[in-house]
């Protein structure tokens, strides 16, 4: 009998200390980036495509998701749990005030099973393995729960990428998981009929300096492979330069991004087929007198 396959690693390549710095700084800041929010918008618009009204709602880091009021607009009668990975002051899944108003649950503290939709916008692509996280969405959710999810893909900051390739420099950014794969694990997690797409968003600044600003706000570089030290003020005015270099007629420099959304739900558990069956002589001879009779 053939070795069951080993499960295939889907570990991103991030510098995991990196990773949890910006993690914290993205869940301190006061607001979540415009570009979180207007995912958030335009997510929403798929909504239609879930019939039944949830009771429990997991908006999953919901501080960066931006996403509170189109959650409460859209089911207004539904409990919506803010779930986050490091909560200042969570209130317990138990508390009587998870059924009086909004309240903040750690990830850890989740009841498996209690949520008919888990909702999360714009955080997937700060996760050093997205089919882990997958699994813990997998348990959150009932039999028949949906999930919806936003994410950046490959095709973000490409002209950046090209910037820093062109002077030499490492990586402005680690690789981001593309659709197709991010498919493949729901499917292996055990997620049912999941659907992605993505599409292409430009945005423009001013000038180059209010670019990278808002850059900042979106997160960090967290590569292993990029710049080992601070940069230098004249690396940065070099920096600015190229962006400026980029801009469009009107002199504003752009940017584009790759914002792929997926959708799936947890379908009823399957019983699984024993490694060996045990079948009575008696059925074995009725099945091979049927089989000479067919010929």
């Amino acid at each position: 009998m053939a070795e069951p396959a080993a499960p295939r690693d889907t570990r991103r390549p991030l510098d995991e200390r990196a990773l949890e710095r910006v993690q914290r700084r993205l869940s301190e800041a006061a607001d979540a980036p415009w570009l979180h929010a207007e995912a958030a918008r335009r997510m929403g618009e798929r909504l239609g495509v879930i019939r039944k009204q949830p009771e429990v709602v997991l908006d999953w880091w919901a501080r960066q998701g931006a996403s509170a009021a189109l959650l409460a607009a859209a089911y207004p009668r539904a409990h919506i749990v803010a779930v986050e990975a490091r909560p200042a002051a969570a209130a317990p899944w138990w508390s009587p005030q998870r059924w009086r108003a909004r309240e903040t649950v750690a990830e850890a503290a989740l009841v498996p099973g209690g949520a008919q939709l888990l909702w999360a916008n714009m955080m997937l692509h700060w996760v050093h393995d997205p089919q882990a996280l997958m699994r813990r969405w997998h348990d959150a959710l009932a039999v028949d729960g949906f999930l919806m999810f936003s994410t950046l893909g490959p095709g973000t900051l490409e002209a950046l990428d090209a910037i820093y390739r062109s002077a030499g420099w490492p990586r402005p950014l680690a690789p981001f998981v593309d659709m197709h794969d991010l498919g493949d694990m729901l499917v292996e997690t055990g997620f049912a009929d999941p659907v992605m797409d993505q599409e292409q968003i430009t945005l423009t600044w001013a000038d180059a300096g209010a670019l990278l600003a808002e850059l900042r706000t979106l997160g960090a570089n967290v590569d292993p492979g990029r710049f080992a030290g601070l940069r230098t003020p004249r690396w940065r005015d070099r920096l600015l330069s190229a962006l400026a270099a980029g801009a469009g007629p009107d002199g504003r420099p752009a940017l584009r991004f790759e914002l792929v959304y997926g959708h799936a739900f947890k379908p009823a558990p399957r019983p699984r087929v024993a490694g060996q069956t045990q079948i009575a002589v008696e059925d074995l001879r009725a099945m091979a007198r049927a089989g000479r009779a067919r010929r």
